[in-house]
């Protein structure tokens, strides 16, 4: 007897997943990014901001102006950048995600750089359930 597999979601759901993966990319990688300096340094500007993450001012200035209308940033211009409650809830998640995903990477022989590197990627498209089983995976390995 053949053992039942599960049918695979329909490519449209599977593209869908991945577009919406695609449309939060931008507020996870900015929020973390904020967290990160605001530990860091104490706070967080623009300029830092634009450093951290390889792109130009107006870049940056435009991406918080939408993060501030989705209440995830507070704005104090030329001064500072925080972040909401919300946003820092998004931000903590992000980071949590991040580091499940580099301790996979390296629990399957990859250096710490490249399992860094690897993760920005895979991290926003990674489904709850394959965390979980991440986790586990690592867990065993400890």
């Amino acid at each position: 007897m053949v053992p039942h597999r599960p049918k695979p979601p329909p490519p449209a759901r599977r593209f869908r997943r991945t577009r919406a993966a695609h449309r939060t990319e931008l507020a996870e990688d900015y929020v973390e990014t904020i967290l990160d300096l605001i530990d860091e340094d104490g706070d967080a500007r623009l300029t830092e901001i634009a450093a951290r993450l390889g792109v130009a001012h107006p870049t940056v200035s435009k991406a918080l102006r939408r993060l501030q209308v989705e209440g995830l940033v507070a704005l104090r211009p030329y001064r500072w950048v925080g972040l909401t409650a919300a946003g820092e809830r998004l931000a903590k998640a992000c980071r949590a995600r991040h580091l499940r995903v580099v301790a996979f990477l390296q629990a399957l022989g990859l250096n710490r750089q490249t399992a860094e590197t690897d993760a920005e990627g895979i991290e926003h498209h990674v489904s709850t359930n394959t965390l979980r089983a991440m986790e586990r995976f690592t867990k065993g390995r400890r």
